[in-house]
C-alpha cells in the first residue's frame, strides 16, 4: 500500500479555514507551531506570492517557516501582512 504524507496546505483551500485553522494554533500552540503555521498558510496562498508581497526570497521564506526556525519578528510580520486578507484574530473573552 502506498502511502503519501500529509500535507495541511492542501486543505487550507478557503478563508474560513485558514482563520479556523490559525485561530486553533494560536489558541492552542506554542510559538514555533504559529512560526510553522504561517508556514502552512503561505504554502498555501502561494510561496513565490508571499515571497513577492514580503520582498523575501521563496528560500528564506521556506527556511524561516520551518520547524526550529527562529526567525526575525520583522519576518513573521511580513508575512502576516502579506496573508492579511485570511488572517483575523479570533476574540476570546
Amino acid at each position: 500500500m502506498d502511502t503519501t504524507k500529509f500535507d495541511i496546505a492542501e486543505y487550507l483551500d478557503d478563508e474560513e479555514m485558514v482563520q479556523e485553522y490559525l485561530n486553533t494554533v494560536l489558541e492552542e500552540g506554542n510559538a514555533q507551531e504559529i512560526i510553522v503555521a504561517l508556514g502552512h498558510v503561505a504554502k498555501a496562498i502561494g510561496m513565490s506570492r508571499i515571497a513577492e508581497q514580503t520582498g523575501l526570497s521563496r528560500p528564506s521564506l521556506y527556511k524561516a517557516l520551518s520547524p526550529d526556525s527562529k526567525p526575525q519578528f520583522e519576518t513573521i510580520l511580513k508575512v502576516i501582512r502579506a496573508i492579511g486578507e485570511n488572517f483575523q484574530l479570533k476574540a476570546s473573552l
